[in-house]
């Protein structure tokens, strides 16, 4: 089975969908579909593995099934493969990588573990958590070794909660560039990847096992496909404003930062089928999203001594904590507003992150010569904001001052359908489903129960990783399946 067989978009089945609407609000998602038995006829394509989007988690599923030679799709509802790897500044953790030690720096996937184990007190789950930890190593140099992606060491700098240098990324320094990286290494290895297919019917048996899929497409017809195993990979439930209101409620009325896609499919279908959820108070927040600009302003300056104030020229968390509890910290001040304050040396530093340099040039960063000029572009007392900034425990900060008014926005949820360490979706009652995978948002992360335990670039160890321990998964159920006689 190749991409050949689509290449001129026609249609699988003919049959048509005319009620599923597949450019809906997010915050709309229909009630999840399950049919029951065997996608039929004879025009319906059959595929070893199909995935359910394209972003980090599946494109590198699809890219290591592919070196495996085995067949696979992954369907992808947007023109251009996205998801929220493509909004975020694209930083992946790994400890042991070929770079890291190129680098100097020897740490053990267990030192890595340790540093989320501390973040979430103790409350990731620990088989995820040693899992993850040890596949993204191994992911990341494959990438980089077979695939051509060329990571680096961010230096300079710690994000909250790591110990070392951990943080990978290529030289552009941004999730677009990741997500491009990848679909150009599917393109140039023949991973099939078929855009404008909002899947909508997820098939499986009396066994609970997954038959096939259906899937609309943009003139909406629907077309269907047989598979032996199913890797969902289509994101959280953040951009499902009834879901948030319900699951995430200190994050209701935050903006949304992440990607459209994140509308809790995977989570629909996961409670239909009878699928254990967990950890479904965790997610990522971020404590820097400019207003009104809708930017994302890197925490890097937070961290090298850049300050949050609110409206009253008062300082009022530790901004070492991390980004995504800054998110609730920076809500619950008057009006849901603070404002970044730093000064020239770390102006210089921001300058060297792309999503810092987007909100500069859409006019974020307010200069300010005195502490005057300061205290009057926020709206507050001199005297008060003076006294801030001499007791602060950070570095000394010295005039010309800077300025970004900022909110606390959502960008992704790391609650999600349970799975056991080799990203197989479990039951209610613990066992799991025999054939259905998760991985990325869709799946429970390893940031625990709550907005605090999100140790910078958990989302994308969660999608990379398990998108890499999925593939390996299915492989092996393909495999099982070809020595059984047991394909469908």
């Amino acid at each position: 089975m190749t991409g050949a067989a689509w290449a001129d978009g026609a249609s699988a089945t003919g049959a048509t969908a005319p009620s599923v609407d597949i450019h809906r609000s997010p915050s709309d998602a229909a009630a999840p579909s399950i049919q029951r038995g065997t996608p039929a006829g004879d025009d319906v394509l059959h595929l070893p593995v199909v995935i359910v989007g394209a972003g980090a988690c599946g494109l590198t599923a699809a890219l290591m099934l592919n070196d495996e030679q085995i067949d696979c799709v992954a369907l992808e509802r947007d023109a251009v493969p996205s998801g929220s790897t493509a909004l975020s500044s694209g930083f992946v953790p790994a400890a042991g990588t070929r770079v890291q030690m190129a680098a100097g720096i020897v740490e053990s996937p267990g030192d890595f573990a340790a540093d989320i184990r501390d973040k979430t007190h103790g409350t990731a789950a620990e088989p995820l958590l040693q899992a993850y930890t040890e596949a993204i190593a191994p992911a990341l140099d494959v990438l980089q070794a077979r695939h051509g992606l060329t990571f680096e060491l961010l230096d300079g700098f710690l994000y909250p909660g790591h110990r070392v240098r951990r943080m990978h990324a290529l030289p552009e320094r941004t999730g677009s560039a990741l997500m491009g990286a990848l679909q150009r290494a599917a393109d140039a290895t023949g991973a099939y990847v078929l855009t404008h297919s909002r899947v909508c019917e997820l098939w499986c048996d009396e066994d609970d096992r997954i038959t096939g899929v259906g899937y609309a497409r943009p003139d909406g017809t629907l077309e269907r496909l047989r598979c032996d195993a199913l890797i969902l990979a289509c994101n959280g439930f953040g951009g499902n404003a009834a879901m948030v209101r319900e699951l995430l409620p200190e994050m209701a009325d935050a903006a949304f930062g992440g990607h459209t896609g994140n509308d809790g499919s995977a989570i629909a279908w996961g409670q239909a089928l009878g699928a254990r959820l967990a950890d479904m108070g965790g997610y990522q927040g971020h404590g820097s999203w400019a207003v009104p600009q809708g930017a994302l302003v890197s925490w890097a300056i937070m961290m090298a001594g850049g300050i949050q104030i609110n409206a009253g020229g008062v300082r009022f968390h530790d901004e070492t904590q991390g980004y995504s509890e800054a998110a609730v910290h920076v809500l619950q001040q008057p009006g849901g507003i603070a404002w970044n304050v730093f000064d020239a040396p770390l102006l210089a530093l921001g300058r060297e992150f792309p999503d810092f340099c987007e909100a500069e040039r859409a006019g974020a960063v307010r200069g300010c010569a005195t502490i005057e000029a300061l205290a009057a572009v926020i709206g507050c007392d001199v005297a008060v904001l003076e006294a801030t900034i001499d007791r602060s425990d950070r570095r000394a900060l010295t005039a010309p001052f800077y300025a970004i008014k900022v909110t606390g926005a959502l960008f992704h949820t790391q609650g999600g359908l349970d799975i056991d360490p080799d990203c197989r979706v479990l039951r209610t009652d613990g066992t799991p489903f025999p054939n259905l995978l998760a991985g990325g948002g869709a799946a429970r992360g390893v940031s625990g129960n709550a907005v605090w335990g999100y140790l910078s670039g958990n989302g994308l160890l969660s999608a990379i990783a398990g998108g890499f321990i999925a593939a390996r998964t299915a492989a092996a159920l393909v495999a099982q399946g070809a020595s059984t006689g047991d394909i469908r």
